[in-house]
């Protein structure tokens, strides 16, 4: 038995962070788990009109995204059943599942969608996961999930709604603050909401943050327009992270009180900004950790000239060839 036959909660708020940060930073933590550097740049420099910019290399992170945090927070949070976990994931929340998994010792399943790039799947195997593949879209994954879970009692571990998983993205907000004070904004991709969501609960509306999708995937974006959430289609380069067809419920709440600013990125700007990360910066990341700059860079986003302006880098789980 699991806590998942509980009243699922739609929201979080600052206690619940810090009760994450306790378990993922505080004694007896888990060694695995990394406090990521912070990285200072001129906004001049870098051809932007604002006066600082961070790079918040959450990159770095074990298995190579933010997703590690709220992955280890969720099974840190209650006892692993002996059938292990289950999840649903386009790729990252499934590399950071699988190796807090590992690390307490529990089987591991993750389901993902056809769109799912090899170089997450290979990365998935070698943690010791069971990758299944069902269906084209993310959806038809968690569905399957859902029906193993099911079947086995194994814990179903969502990507990016529910509590614990939440509440551990939110950790790096404390993080931010505590490396270098509070920014005059934040910039953060979205694709089903637990970064934003994490982050916005966190900053508590003492800094602005700003929601960023892609074109192809408006998950907030729509859900802002129409008045709820709602499900859309998804596409384009940062479809295999940033493809949830619709905004998290507790995302949705937290958004609703937090975030005032919903914008969208094209493709174009996406590509051409990993591609500069690389070239300029040489930090290799995936499509949705470039979304922040590349709203920078093509002015979908204008913070302002005296503005400092904190980038979330959030993944690097990518084929390095992509970016030649």
């Amino acid at each position: 038995m699991t806590c998942d036959t509980a009243t699922p909660r739609h929201d979080i708020g600052l206690d619940d962070i810090l009760a994450a940060r306790v378990r993922l930073f505080g004694a007896g933590a888990p060694a695995q788990l990394r406090k990521t550097p912070l990285l200072k740049l001129d906004g001049a420099s870098l051809g932007l009109a604002c006066a600082e910019v961070w790079f918040k290399l959450e990159h770095l992170q074990l298995g190579g995204s933010f997703k590690a945090r709220g992955m280890f927070n969720r099974l840190l949070s209650t006892q692993v059943p002996r059938a292990g976990v289950v999840i649903a994931s386009g790729g990252n929340a499934g590399i950071a599942c699988a190796a807090a998994a590992r690390a307490v010792g529990a089987p591991c399943t993750v389901f993902v969608s056809s769109v799912s790039p090899m170089a997450k799947r290979e990365k998935l195997a070698a943690l010791g996961a069971s990758v299944v593949v069902a269906g084209d879209h993310y959806p038809q994954a968690l569905q399957a999930c859902r029906e193993r879970a099911a079947e086995t009692g194994a814990m179903l571990v969502h990507a990016y709604d529910q509590v614990e998983v939440v509440a551990g993205a939110g950790t790096l907000a404390l993080e931010i603050e505590e490396q270098a004070g509070l920014p005059d904004a934040v910039l953060v991709s979205v694709g089903g909401g637990g970064l934003i969501g994490g982050l916005a609960a966190g900053f508590a509306s003492r800094t602005r943050v700003v929601a960023l999708e892609p074109e192809a995937c408006p998950t907030l974006y729509e859900a802002r327009r129409q008045g709820h959430p709602v499900d859309v289609d998804v596409g384009g380069i940062a479809a295999d992270s940033l493809g949830a067809r619709r905004i998290g419920d507790i995302a949705w709440t937290v958004t609703q009180r937090h975030v005032d600013t919903a914008l969208l990125v094209p493709d174009e700007a996406i590509r051409e900004a990993q591609r500069w990360m690389w070239n300029e910066l040489r930090l290799a990341v995936e499509p949705a950790a470039a979304v922040p700059l590349a709203a920078l860079r093509c002015g979908a986003c204008t913070p302002g000239p005296d503005a400092r302006v904190c980038l979330i880098v959030c993944g690097a789980n990518l084929d390095p060839a992509s970016l030649n």
